[in-house]
């Protein structure tokens, strides 16, 4: 069995997961995807049966649930990494929680990444793989440190000795002339050695001596050389005062090591622990601990600090369709231009932090760090004032509007940026990112492929929209979405043929705007539990005005296009109407002519099944998408709405009539029924009924109202014929009638 975190080129079996997640069905989604991309998968539901399954099993990696009831993954993790074995083993932190105190967490538990939930099971799949092949890459260098130290214990690669006031008293053993890369038979005194280390070195060397000798202490160092050969080594030295009878020191005696793999696989393992694999750039964790110390510099010096976040825009359309390789290929040449963007030298960077600078001496040293996936991030250690930041954003703007070639294709790429300043944005990293991530997710709602500057008004809308987005999850089961019903009107006759369920939300004594959450649900998908409430509400709604006034026609509710996937969506709508004992033609379905040619081939199964059992079909907003004729001619529906943007300009221009004569003979042609929406004027109501459309509904006939208000309406503007537009109605009849 190979050891815990092998890496997947190492292994001569699928790579072991073990996945522990406590909702059984994000562990059924995820273990099944997984499973799809070649990972051998055993699945745990809790912390404690995690750790007993480590026992018996030797995962590759462990993808690990953050909160979870009784040992929740922080805690497992912790356990985990104090397990014998399993200190090196990759575990990723699977978290809904995206704020950087449960990152931070996550990693002081042990975690080597952590990844947000989502469906995106590719994006899982790379970083599973990845971490496997750092896994692997670590393990190789631990490996290669380990056996170094062995050979350290086991055998002394040379011995020295100096002795003072003797000729010829610097004496190295043959090993140790192998280290120096001369043969057994070569000799090699002190100044020859000395020619073989950098001058610089050389100075600072000669100094230690001189204290050494001076102290008669003992002499632990390490040396850079450059062999005849032309290689660049480090010896390491270590050597003790020998003293004789009289207890003066008379010489040294020491050993000598080349430690240059060492030291490469020690700056190999900090590389991976500290910078980017893919980009080389600094990456979150080096991040976090460079913007400390900026915070900390200009907290000293009085200046200020700016962070600019930077988001690829659609980014996963080039992974989508060029694949993984070439959007990595393209992060490498982001992440070059951004560089050199952004004046940037970590060495100056570092040492500046690190030993506390004059304030003005580090003007002009940025950095440029990858946080992950398409995310970077640039640290300005000292700016001005906002203006400075606002510069750097603009250059990067221009850097990348550049064309990018990748995977033999010229790809453009624009990013969206968001700026914070410290002390004014945030006293801590956390404050930084966060805030500048506010105002990045604003340019992304206001068009992309710009930059903003952080302020508490951005802050407010975001909080607003997510606490928006909070009530509306528990909007439902506090019964504060309700329907109110728009009448549909026969002019000709003067009567209700039916009405169109619209959602609203009685938010406390606020009654919300569609506007405001509608676009929230579809965004969330909380759209499909409501749009399912919807269609039980109605049906009950029409067996009620059936008991109370014979109401026989159909109720319209809209259906976002995404519930026409579901494969018993027949069956679901035969439970509402046959819980309330109504026939299935009294629930009519509303989809939008964009959202229906959005997603054709798999909404047109549903159409016909749906309308075999009775469910009539209408396509709402007509004229305003793409619909194909010649699809029209084929789709199972019964009726088109004239939009209200053809409505609104009628009398005033003829293009909107001659629109609206168009759509009018082209579903008298195809058997349908036309109904106008958004009718507010008597002018308007004139021209359709003169073009031949008698089915409408819109303010002039009345606002959408609450089923009870909808009841006293009828009684009072129907059945009695008193409405004003009813009178215009019989005059515009007559008008016609007297014309023919």
């Amino acid at each position: 069995m190979p050891p815990p975190g092998q890496a997947l080129d190492d292994l001569k079996h699928p790579p072991r997961v073990l996945l522990v997640d406590d909702d059984e069905v994000n562990l059924l989604l995820t273990a099944a995807a997984l499973r799809e991309r070649g990972f051998d998968v055993t699945e745990t539901n809790n912390g404690s049966q995690a750790l007993d399954e480590l026992s018996s099993h030797a995962p590759d990696v462990v993808v690990l649930d953050a909160l979870m009831p009784g040992l929740d993954g922080f805690e497992t993790c912790s356990l985990l990494r104090a397990t014998p074995g399993f200190e090196s083993l990759p575990v990723l932190m699977l978290t809904g929680l995206d704020d950087e105190a449960s990152i931070n967490r996550a990693y002081q538990a042990g975690a080597t990444d952590f990844f947000v939930k989502s469906s995106q099971w590719s994006l899982l799949e790379g970083r599973l793989r990845y971490l496997l092949r750092s896994s692997r890459t670590r393990q190789e260098l631990e490996r290669s440190k380990a056996k170094l130290a062995r050979a350290q214990d086991l055998a002394r690669m040379g011995s020295f000795e100096w002795r003072r006031g003797v000729a010829h008293g610097f004496q190295i053993s043959a090993e140790g002339l192998r280290v120096f890369g001369r043969g057994p038979q070569d000799r090699l005194d002190f100044v020859g050695v000395m020619r073989m280390v950098p001058v610089d070195d050389r100075h600072v060397f000669l100094r230690v001596l001189r204290d050494v000798i001076a102290r008669n202490s003992v002499l632990i160092t390490d040396l850079p050389l450059t062999l005849p050969d032309g290689r660049q080594r480090v010896v390491h030295i270590e050597a003790e005062p020998e003293f004789n009878e009289q207890g003066a020191v008379n010489g040294y005696t020491g050993i000598l090591q080349d430690v240059t793999d060492r030291r490469q696989a020690e700056d190999r393992i900090r590389q991976l622990a500290h910078f980017d694999a893919l980009t080389g750039l600094p990456n979150r964790r080096q991040l976090i601990w460079r913007v400390e110390r900026a915070i900390e510099s200009a907290r000293r010096g009085g200046h200020e600090v700016g962070l600019l976040l930077i988001d690829l825009d659609r980014f996963k359309v080039i992974n989508d369709t060029l694949g993984h390789a070439a959007g990595d290929e393209l992060l490498v040449e982001v992440g070059c231009r951004l560089r050199s963007c952004v004046r940037h030298s970590d060495q100056i960077m570092e040492g500046m932090l690190e030993g506390g600078m004059s304030n003005r001496s580090h003007r002009g040293l940025e950095a440029v760090g990858r946080l992950g996936g398409d995310e970077f991030v640039a640290l300005l250690p000292e700016v001005t004032d906002e203006r400075d930041a606002e510069r750097v954003a603009q250059r990067v703007l221009d850097a990348l509007r550049e064309p990018i070639f990748v995977g033999g294709q010229e790809c453009f790429v624009t990013a969206s940026v968001g700026i914070a300043l410290y002390p004014r944005d945030g006293q801590t990293m956390a404050d930084l990112l966060r805030n500048s991530d506010v105002a990045m997710y604003a340019v992304k709602s206001q068009g992309r492929n710009a930059s903003a500057v952080y302020s508490p008004q951005l802050a407010g809308h975001g909080k607003q929209k997510l606490e928006l987005e909070s009530a509306l999850h528990k909007a439902l089961e506090r019964n504060e979405i309700v329907l109110h019903y728009q009448p549909k009107i026969d002019v000709r006759g003067a009567r209700m043929v039916g009405a169109e369920a619209l959602m609203r939300w009685q938010r406390g004594n606020t009654l919300v705007p569609p506007a405001d959450f509608i676009p929230l649900a579809e965004e969330t998908g909380l759209i499909v539990p409501l749009s399912e409430w919807a269609l039980k509400e109605a049906a009950r709604q029409a067996k009620l005005w059936s008991l109370q006034f014979g109401f026989s026609d159909s109720i319209a509710v809209n259906l976002p296009s995404r519930l026409f996937e579901r494969t018993d969506l027949v069956e679901h709508i035969h439970q509402c109407v046959s819980a309330y004992g109504v026939p299935h033609r009294s629930i009519q379905l509303e989809i939008t002519e964009n959202n229906l040619m959005k997603d054709l081939q798999n909404v047109i199964p549903s159409l016909h099944r749906l309308n075999e059992v009775g469910v009539e079909i209408s396509i709402d907003d007509f004229g305003t998408g793409y619909s194909s004729l010649a699809y029209l001619t084929t789709l199972p529906i019964s009726e088109v709405k004239v939009d209200r943007t053809f409505v609104r300009d009628l009398g005033i221009t003829p293009q909107s009539s001659a629109v609206v004569t168009a759509i009018i003979a082209l579903a008298r042609a195809l058997g349908l029924r036309v109904i106008a929406e958004g009718v507010e004027t008597l002018r308007q109501m004139e021209v359709l009924h003169r073009l031949g459309c008698s089915l409408m509904q819109g303010f002039l006939f009345s606002r959408p109202l609450p089923a009870d208000e909808l009841e006293r309406w009828i009684a009072q503007t129907v059945l009695p014929r008193k409405a004003p537009w009813i009178t215009q109605a019989d005059a515009s009849v007559d008008l016609a009638r007297g014309q023919r």
